[in-house]
């Protein structure tokens, strides 16, 4: 099974100013969809810049494993030789994602329109969360799930023999659920439409229209509808995968903590559907300049440069959670060394994250010796100031590389060190963290 087997705790401890440049991991969730799209379609496309962690290489594995060819050249250079839609066949082993919900939620939406059946399981952390989300609107198109009770990994799911189009209201903001029924829809005849109440990421529609399928997108009373027509034939493209705006807040919260520091980080991402936490930072008074805006792949980018600087506490707006929902631990961690209270609402989907996000930030936050206060849907944190962070605790990551990270930067700003009990996670998004974080400065160690 993908993961790691042995605990490896990591101590941060406050150092001197971080400074240099912070080359951010390439984004997790273009990585995991060029690899699917590139499978569905005829012919090679070629990707440069794909985030190299064991979620994604998880999914490159699926892909072969479905029939396309999927190879390295260098690093961070791919190239799939792709099936086409509807050309997946069945694999002959259980299908391993590891601990990457993004990962077999889509593979699930990209084969649940073909007449295959195939086995999904993950790493511990996985099998815990909730496939039904996905597994009931894929029924809708013919397939059939049949797993642990509660809708939960190990997962056979049996594709439809004959797809029908669906128009389908997501109940929750969620980019994974949304891109499972368009990836569904694409073996389908006729239109498939998709509503949802709350707009979440959208680089799947940038990506299929990309690769030439018929999607568009119309701004409604009801919500963002998005109808695809089913059936094309996927061109296949290049694809230059731009930095994770979610990795890249770990560099950035540790230039905010750290008194003296300046980081650039270059080349991130931000699409608009995902820089909520960027916008967030500036209304706390975060000292960050949006160098060299550009697009890359479809993707608007710039270099972010970023000064410490006093922060104060706000209240987050609740429809923005979907635009920052894996960015709350990082900014829980920020918000301790704030000035005031930080009140985060609109969050329960925290709560089915890799862990209980919003738990595992409060708990490990209390014991940092930092207020907080929680509920079904909210987390809110009494800052201390900067300097006011006691530290000197091991905190659970809980299997988590966003828990695990997040702490691991409170650390660099703690009176006394903060030691997360298992670092191993981190691997699956952000392979060199530790070399990076070194890199600037930071004084982390096993």
């Amino acid at each position: 099974m993908a993961g790691h087997e042995r605990a490896t705790p990591m101590t941060a401890r406050r150092g001197g100013p971080l400074r240099g440049v912070a080359e951010a991991p390439g984004d997790k969730s273009v990585s995991h969809r060029a690899l699917i799209l590139g499978a569905l379609a005829v012919g090679e496309t070629r990707i440069s810049g794909l985030l190299e962690g064991q979620d994604v290489l998880d999914t490159g594995r699926a892909m072969r494993a479905f029939g396309a060819i999927v190879e390295r050249s260098a690093p961070g250079v791919w190239s799939v030789h792709g099936v086409g839609v509807g050309g997946f066949r069945e694999p002959g082993d259980i299908i391993d994602c590891g601990n990457s919900g993004t990962g077999v939620r889509l593979i699930m939406g990209a084969m649940a329109t073909s007449d295959i059946a195939a086995t999904f399981t993950g790493d511990a952390s996985l099998r815990r969360r909730p496939m039904g989300r996905v597994t009931e609107p894929l029924a809708l198109f013919g397939a059939e799930a049949r797993g642990r009770r509660g809708g939960r990994l190990p997962i056979t799911l049996t594709g439809a023999s004959d797809p029908l189009p669906v128009r389908y209201s997501t109940p929750v903001p969620s980019a994974q659920v949304k891109s499972a029924v368009l990836l569904a829809g694409l073996n389908a005849p006729g239109e498939t439409v998709l509503i949802e109440k709350e707009p979440t990421r959208d680089h799947t529609e940038r990506m299929l229209a990309g690769f030439g399928a018929e999607v568009s997108t119309a701004v409604t009373v009801e919500g963002r509808i998005i109808t695809l027509r089913g059936q094309p034939e996927l061109r296949p493209q290049r694809i230059v995968v731009p930095r994770d705006p979610s990795s890249a807040a770990f560099p950035v919260a540790a230039a905010l903590l750290v008194e003296g520091s300046e980081v650039r980080v270059p080349g991130i991402g931000l699409n608009p559907t995902r820089a909520g936490l960027y916008d967030t930072l500036i209304e706390m008074g975060a000292d960050i300049e949006f160098a060299g805006r550009r697009e890359e792949g479809g993707e608007p980018v710039a270099d972010l440069v970023v000064r410490f600087g006093p922060l104060k506490g706000v209240e987050v707006p609740p429809e923005r959670a979907a635009s920052m929902i894996d960015e709350y631990p990082i900014l829980a961690a920020l918000a301790a060394i704030a000035e005031g209270v930080t009140v985060m609402r609109g969050v329960k989907e925290l709560r089915v994250k890799e862990s209980d996000r919003i738990d595992a930030m409060a708990r490990g936050l209390e014991a940092c010796g930092v207020k907080v206060e929680e509920g079904p849907d909210f987390l809110i944190v009494h800052g201390c100031g900067p300097g006011g962070v006691a530290g000197g605790v091991t905190v659970a990551s809980r299997l988590d590389h966003r828990i695990a990270m997040a702490f691991l930067c409170l650390g660099l700003a703690t009176r006394a060190p903060v030691t997360v009990d298992d670092a191993g996670p981190i691997a699956t998004s952000f392979p060199d963290f530790m070399g990076l974080m070194r890199g600037l400065g930071a004084d982390m160690s096993e």
